[in-house]
């Protein structure tokens, strides 16, 4: 147990306060145990109830957790410093960042029909124009499109639909390996982390059961283009899933289509089969395939997921820019840019199975079928990632996309051509090689 920090406090609130104070400023570190709710309320002379509130209240915020036993400790921290990717040093080809080739972004061209002054934004939040290209965008895969909303991007919509449902500490299911920006996010918000397992289809149904027996009250996953392992949902898949989480009604359920348009594979999601989940938000994003700057997304959800989200964006950002909105709209009509994001899509396609081919022709077992990444399971991150920078390629280590998976690389294959395939497998290979000549293995 600490006993370098003191716990201050007359009443619950100001006991809990008192520990926050001690974990933001070092005095209490991940993993250190509290005193006995008896032992610390005869210190301070309040009642034992006053010091259990406090507890559950940190644990309710996701500030401490209860070991049996083992008492109540302090919570590990949040892990968004060690999740953030490293500089990419000089001179290396940077395969690590997840970014598509600039060569396949279209122009951004500011719109000219918007006039300057004063608009109704709060009673026209969304363009009429630009909601009906997104319903008719989703209908065409099949994804409901009565009620839509959009947002400042897909962190921030899904930050926003959480947050109405879910309270600190509350468990979310997460894929695993997973994106590393979702997995911050969650712990951010004070929500506990559910680790689902993925493989080539998503995320499994087994693992998806098992999360939601462990309490997790909401779903996050990928149907295509999963990052980091490239999954797509196959329908029989999506018909698996759909049948685990019929046993769990209450459930929300969040489908983040990040890459729709440059996945190369179908949309085969849960808001489809016999009818979409309760609760639930298809949300999708444009950066990926015309430009990392427009930071808007939209979303296709159940009526009260949108009243919820909306109700709170009006109480925060208030709205979507509409400036931003006719940007993106005037680019989703564009026939020019609909084939450039067309070339991409082709693009990544090739390169993705170019160095796939090339690796498994090396022995070299890899995931990715969609999207613009490959996953390389490895025994030593490190080993590997720093035996391809010797060798001038730099690919981001597994470690901050894992919640318990094994360790593994990704590589982002957007700006790789296919002839530099060849040449990344033989580098890896040769890496793997020395590893296992060095560590045995």
């Amino acid at each position: 147990m600490a006993t370098q920090y003191a716990i201050e406090g007359a009443t619950a609130k100001g006991i809990a306060a008192s520990v926050e104070r001690g974990i933001a400023e070092g005095e209490l570190t991940p993993g250190d145990a509290l005193p006995p709710v008896r032992r610390l309320a005869d210190e301070l002379g309040v009642s034992p109830g006053t010091v259990a509130t406090a507890y559950k209240e940190l644990r309710q915020r996701g500030v401490v957790v209860t070991r049996g036993r083992g008492g109540t400790v302090v919570a590990a921290a949040p892990a968004v410093a060690s999740r953030r990717p490293p500089r990419v040093p000089e001179g290396l080809r940077d395969l690590a960042a997840g970014h598509p080739d600039p060569a396949f972004l279209p122009d951004l061209l500011p719109p000219v029909r918007l006039s300057p002054g004063a608009r109704s934004h709060r009673t026209m939040p969304r363009l009429p124009h630009l909601e009906d290209t997104v319903r008719g965008w989703l209908a065409e895969d099949g994804v409901p499109a009565g009620h839509i909303t959009f947002a400042h991007g897909a962190l921030d919509l899904v930050a926003r639909v959480l947050t109405t449902e879910l309270r600190p500490g509350d468990a979310v299911a997460m894929e695993d390996p997973g994106y590393h920006h979702l997995l911050d996010l969650i712990q951010a918000l004070g929500l506990r982390t559910v680790p689902v397992a993925v493989d080539d289809e998503g995320i499994r149904p087994d693992a998806l059961r098992e999360a939601l027996r462990a309490g997790a009250r909401a779903v996050v996953c990928s149907p295509r283009a999963q990052n980091p392992c490239g999954g797509h949902f196959s329908r029989r898949r999506r018909d698996d899933l759909l049948a685990v989480l019929r046993e769990a009604p209450d459930v929300l359920v969040v489908e983040n289509d990040n890459a729709a348009e440059i996945a190369d594979a179908p949309l085969h999601s849960l808001t489809g089969g016999d009818g979409p989940p309760p609760r639930w938000a298809h949300v999708r994003t444009v950066t990926k395939y015309l430009g990392t700057d427009l930071r808007w997304a939209a979303a296709a959800c159940d009526p009260m997921t949108l009243a919820r989200h909306d109700g709170l964006l009006l109480l925060t950002s208030g709205w979507v820019s509409h400036l931003l909105q006719e940007t993106v709209h005037g680019l989703l009509a564009d026939p020019a840019t609909r084939e450039r994001v067309r070339q991409a899509r082709d693009a990544y396609a090739e390169r993705r199975t170019a160095l796939r081919t090339e690796l498994a022709a090396r022995g070299i077992p890899s995931h990715g079928r969609s999207g613009m990444n490959v996953w390389v399971p490895v025994r030593d991150e490190s080993a590997v990632v720093n035996g391809l920078r010797t060798r001038g390629w730099w690919v981001a280590a597994g470690a901050r996309f894992r919640i318990a998976s094994g360790p593994g690389v990704r590589i982002t294959v957007a700006g790789l051509r296919p002839a530099e395939a060849s040449r990344l497998a033989a580098d890896f290979a040769a890496v793997l090689d020395e590893a296992q000549a060095t560590y045995g293995g």
